[in-house]
This record gives C-alpha cells, sequence and structure tokens, in this order.
C-alpha cells in the first residue's frame, strides 16, 4: 500500500530545497571574499582624471617601437624577450593574482639570446608580471601572466 503525501512530505521538500539555496550562497559568498581584495584601484574619481595621460603614456610607449613577451623557462626564471634596447634596464614585479603571496622584486640580467633573464626564480603557482624597461632616456611598462 503506497504511503499519502501529505504535508510534511512538502514542508521536508521546502526545508531541503532552501536549505541547499542558503548553502551555496554562504560558499559562494565565503569563496569571493577570501579570493578577491576587492579593489581595483584606492580611488576611482582620482583615477578618472588620470585617465588621458595613461593614454598619452601608453602612444608615447608604442611609439618607442619596444615589444616584450614574459614567459618562464625551465627552472622558472622570469624571461623577457623582444624588442628591447641593448643594455636597457629592466625591474619587474611579480605579483599573484589573488594576493595569496607577498610580490617579488625582480632583477635581470642579458642573455646570450637577447633575452633578459631573471635572477630569482618563482615559487609554483600563477604570477602576474609587470615589467619595467628603461632605456635612452625613456620608460615602458609590460605586463604578462607565466602559468602554474
Amino acid at each position: 500500500m503506497a504511503r499519502a503525501f501529505n504535508g510534511w512530505h512538502i514542508a521536508g521538500i521546502l526545508v531541503a530545497f532552501f536549505g541547499i539555496v542558503v548553502a551555496v550562497n554562504v560558499l559562494m559568498a565565503t569563496l569571493a571574499t577570501r579570493t578577491f581584495s576587492g579593489t581595483v584601484v584606492d580611488n576611482s574619481y582620482v583615477a578618472s582624471q588620470q585617465f588621458n595621460g595613461w593614454l598619452a603614456a601608453g602612444r608615447a610607449q608604442r611609439a618607442l617601437g619596444w615589444s616584450a613577451r614574459i614567459d618562464l623557462d625551465g627552472a622558472r626564471h622570469v624571461r623577457v624577450i623582444g624588442r628591447i634596447p641593448l643594455g636597457a634596464a629592466i625591474t619587474a614585479v611579480a605579483f599573484h593574482p589573488l594576493g595569496r603571496v607577498a610580490d617579488m622584486p625582480l632583477s635581470f640580467s642579458a642573455g646570450r639570446d637577447g633575452s633578459y633573464v631573471s635572477q630569482a626564480t618563482l615559487p609554483a603557482g600563477r604570477f602576474q608580471i609587470r615589467v619595467k624597461v628603461r632605456a635612452n632616456g625613456h620608460v615602458a611598462d609590460f605586463d604578462g601572466e607565466v602559468p602554474a
């Protein structure tokens, strides 16, 4: 004999359904707050006032004709390869996209193949790299990401 579907059954289904919804929302909110710092710029008004200056700096950098590609060698040294003047001074900062590892300043030396190789190695993990190239009185900035 089949049991009748009554109010207790519907109450159990509703409690289970909304319990799952609340649990997923709590999980997603927890993951979001633990993995994102919450700021892209510290002050959006000040950033908006600097925007035209950033565009002009970008045009000036493109006019130099410099280019850079950022990757890793087998030992996890950061390599900067591209059209960069000989004798350029290159520095960089490697940072974890979610801020889990402290920022790492990097210094570079010239390689035999025209590339520039960092003296320090990166630990395992995904990193974003901001490279600053100084040569002939000019400065250029390049960004890249290296895989885990």
